[in-house]
């Protein structure tokens, strides 16, 4: 590479995409020519593990080498996926630690054909075991080469215990939503009926993500004039407004098949900062659905309907409000029934 650098600068020719580390790699070169300025990038899709250009670390130097186009791969899978949703109290024979969960999926993912083409972070809904302790919780897992890592796990938060549902007799829940860092940008994730109260995805919002998961298992319920299911159609027109208002992609990844004659719609799907579904899946099948995204439509939306930052300025004199503080405490302090 050097060799071939020092013969590029002799004979004056521009060339980009290599570099004493990532940093030079990936800059761009210019050419003066008698009509204007042309400004030359270079991105390798092929390369091997150890020809890649790597940043400095510490007081380590960078690794000459190519700048590589990094795809990160992001797998996301339904509320409990691995064991179906209406367990009752079988969840406690059928529920996970996050460590041996994290374990055996890292495993599999490792001795699948092809997996070693790069790393791939899976999210997943599972019923938890934590210590004794049992969650309806999803799983942020991050799976390299030759390791993997927890990089959150969230824990359903409202459990919904009417009608058809009676998580609370059999779960405990989650106390705190957080977002987190990922490879490509910052997350959070709501398991079902929690995006169904709209202060969590603003939260989610507040606390930097750029990116919404939820999973979901929800069974579909009514017909619309169209002749679509209503939860479906109430499902897209949530998801479409909370991108909208606070400038965010969400992955929504529904639980498809019966349980105990109750229909799992599935129709998974990815919205847009935009309020644009990108892609969609088909009701009640199990489908896959596969699209790209591009983290610069959220800079683009919340520029260009900056509700988010307006919330930013008002929040101190909502979370201030006495009135507000007033109502939360006493209600709180009232004996339940």
């Amino acid at each position: 590479m050097r060799a071939t650098g020092r013969y590029l600068d002799e004979a004056g020719i521009v060339y980009a995409g290599v570099g004493e580390d990532r940093g030079q790699a990936r800059a761009p070169q210019f050419l003066e020519t008698a009509r204007g300025r042309v400004a030359l990038i270079s991105i390798a899709s092929t390369f091997r593990p150890t020809t890649d250009a790597l940043p400095p670390e510490g007081a380590a130097p960078g690794r000459p080498g190519l700048s590589a186009l990094h795809v990160t791969r992001t797998v996301v899978l339904p509320e409990a996926a691995l064991t179906g949703y209406f367990l009752e109290g079988a969840v406690y024979e059928s529920s996970f630690e996050a460590s041996v969960l994290a374990q055996r999926v890292a495993d599999l993912w490792h001795a699948a054909p092809g997996s070693g083409r790069g790393p791939v972070d899976i999210v997943l809904g599972f019923y938890e075991n934590a210590a004794g302790t049992y969650y309806n919780s999803a799983l942020y897992l991050s799976v390299g080469p030759a390791s993997h890592e927890i990089v959150h796990v969230h824990r359903k938060m409202f459990l919904p215990t009417y009608g058809v549902f009676d998580e609370e007799r059999f779960l405990s829940r989650g106390r705190r939503l957080q977002a987190f860092d990922t490879r490509f940008g910052r997350a959070a994730i709501l398991i079902c009926e929690d995006a169904w109260h709209a202060l969590l995805p603003t939260i989610a919002a507040i606390k930097g993500a750029q990116l919404l998961f939820v999973p979901s298992a929800s069974p579909g319920r009514g017909l619309s004039r169209a002749g679509r299911l209503e939860s479906v159609e109430h499902w897209r027109e949530l998801l479409r407004s909370y991108a909208v208002e606070h400038g965010i992609y969400i992955v929504y990844a529904g639980l498809a098949g019966f349980e105990g004659g109750k229909g799992m719609t599935g129709s998974s799907m990815l919205v847009a900062p935009s309020g644009e579904i990108v892609a969609a899946a088909p009701a009640l099948g199990a489908h896959v659905i596969r699209a790209e995204l591009d983290f610069g439509e959220v800079e683009l939306a919340r520029a260009g309907l900056p509700l988010l930052g307006d919330l930013n300025a008002v929040l101190p004199d909502l979370l201030f409000d006495e009135e507000l503080v007033d109502r939360v405490t006493s209600r709180s302090a009232q004996p339940s029934l």
